[in-house]
């Protein structure tokens, strides 16, 4: 190690805080993917409760799926216990109908909030949930938080409601 290089406790810190930087920008997306405003922002009710032939989930169930994880991640980082997995996946999927889109968006959102919180912490290496680290989870739920965002913009194209009203990629 030359006196320019780092100290590795440097090194760590400054990749904690890079972590910690990125984690909101994969909640919400708009860098490398549409931002998850962008995707849900300009649904009606109608639309996002259809759901076509060929796919298992209306964008309502995708955003109340990732609403259902997300409140269980928080639950887990908010109490400092961890949390056992569901028995199926099926029970963190619900039927939705169209009187529950604005419900839903308005919990996805209120979740978001709670989780920027918790992309600052300081203990992001810290276990928290089984063998996981507090910003292993959060990095999980960004992802999945992602995958399921990506199936409402197939969603949405297969129900022609593609591309939202302020535009979005195409290609």
């Amino acid at each position: 190690m030359t006196s320019a290089d780092p100290a590795p406790d440097e090194r760590a810190q400054a990749s904690t805080l890079a972590f910690a930087r990125l984690l909101p920008k994969l909640f919400r997306g708009g860098q490398a993917f549409l931002s998850v405003e962008a995707v849900i922002s300009d649904l009606s009710a109608e639309q996002a409760t259809q759901r076509p032939d060929a796919l298992p989930h209306s964008a309502a169930q995708l955003l109340d799926h990732v609403n259902w994880w997300n409140r269980w991640m928080l639950d887990i980082l908010e109490s400092g216990q961890a949390q056992e997995y569901p028995e199926h996946a099926s029970d963190t999927w619900r039927e939705v109908g169209p009187e529950d889109w604005s419900g839903i968006k308005t919990d996805f959102y209120d979740l978001l909030a709670r989780i920027d919180a918790h992309a600052a912490r300081p203990d992001l290496a810290s276990p928290v949930n089984h063998d996981e680290t507090v910003g292993e989870l959060l990095a999980d739920f960004a992802l999945h938080t992602a995958h399921h965002f990506g199936q409402m913009v197939t969603v949405r194209q297969s129900i022609g409601a593609w591309p939202p009203a302020g535009g979005g990629d195409t290609w």
